[in-house]
């Protein structure tokens, strides 16, 4: 009986004198299963790529480039080299507004690390009624930043409510917007009261991932909630508190709406109060702004703000060794 051999359930009998298996090779139907080409993933990647590039990519080689001309607002300008940075070095404004937003990111970061992880702590517990003041606590985030700055200029100002409290509990009125630095202080005030409700969240989710048994175990050898809170909660989110103050600090160094809003156009008195964004905005806006220099200017704050992530995560990495 001449050898066979089965292919999908069916016999297949070789002819007479074959002394072994025929080897059949199924044909490629419909429902073969095909390899995609090598392009395919780029296909899907276009539109996001055609998004970054259109709008944040080709902007910012646009800038690098304005950086190095004299165009103004009207007119295209012509190549100038290095004279916009070089006349960047010897501007008062500019150290000013440096100053500013380093005072800034020294003055809001430590407390949006610090009160957003208390205040998660706090609204971690499974008690009635916690789901309400989530819910407020996260209110202000939500919140136009034109609409909170507005509010809290209306506190603030002389006549404010504020004042009024101060002057019925027989204080003298405080001039918070008078002041270059009361302003300033402010303003950082409202940049944390927006901000601690969004860096709540983060804190509560990575508040869920730290084991109930490592409290459990503390608190029978005697540790109490600061002992506990420093020995187990800190080192178990030590890696989000790196994410707040990176998020926190390039927001913070880049600030605009909060000083904008309460300052005024010009900067508070005298510009004491302006700041890099800001000053960006008062050179480089109107029929005769200095396209060029605010370029220039743009590309210093990158620049800074890059440094200052790249530095708060080598700090982290120090710690980790």
């Amino acid at each position: 009986m001449a050898p066979h051999t089965a292919l999908g359930g069916r016999r297949l009998t070789g002819p007479r004198g074959f002394s072994g298996p025929r080897t059949v090779r199924p044909r490629r139907g419909s429902r073969g299963v095909r390899t995609h080409l090598p392009s395919t993933p780029w296909l899907f990647l276009a539109p996001g790529l055609l998004v970054v590039g259109g709008f944040s990519l080709c902007p910012f080689l646009s800038t690098v480039a304005h950086s190095f001309t004299d165009s103004r607002t009207l007119t295209t300008g012509r190549f100038v080299g290095g004279a916009n940075y070089q006349e960047l070095i010897h501007d008062a404004m500019f150290w000013t507004g440096l100053r500013n937003s380093l005072l800034y990111v020294l003055g809001a970061v430590p407390l949006l690390v610090v009160l957003p992880l208390l205040l998660a702590l706090l609204v971690q517990r499974q008690i009635p009624g916690i789901a309400f003041f989530r819910a407020a606590f996260y209110t202000p985030v939500v919140a136009s930043v034109v609409v909170v700055g507005l509010i809290w200029v209306w506190l603030l100002d002389d006549r404010g409510l504020i004042n009024a409290l101060l002057e019925a509990l027989g204080f003298g009125r405080v001039g918070f917007l008078d002041d270059p630095w009361l302003l300033l202080l402010s303003a950082m005030a409202v940049t944390v009261w927006k901000g601690l409700g969004y860096y709540m969240i983060i804190y509560l989710a990575a508040l869920a991932g730290v084991p109930r048994e490592l409290h459990e175990a503390c608190a029978v050898d005697g540790a109490g909630p600061v002992r506990r809170f420093l020995t187990v909660t800190v080192p178990a989110v030590r890696s989000t508190m790196v994410l707040v103050a990176a998020l926190s600090s390039v927001n913070a160094f880049k600030v605009f709406s909060e000083v904008y809003l309460m300052a005024g156009p010009t900067g508070g008195p005298g510009g004491e109060d302006t700041t890099l964004v800001m000053l960006v905005q008062q050179v480089g806006t109107g029929l005769s702004g200095r396209v060029g220099y605010a370029s220039a200017l743009s590309v210093v704050v990158f620049a800074l703000t890059l440094g200052l992530m790249l530095l708060v995560l080598r700090a982290q990495r120090g710690e980790d060794r």
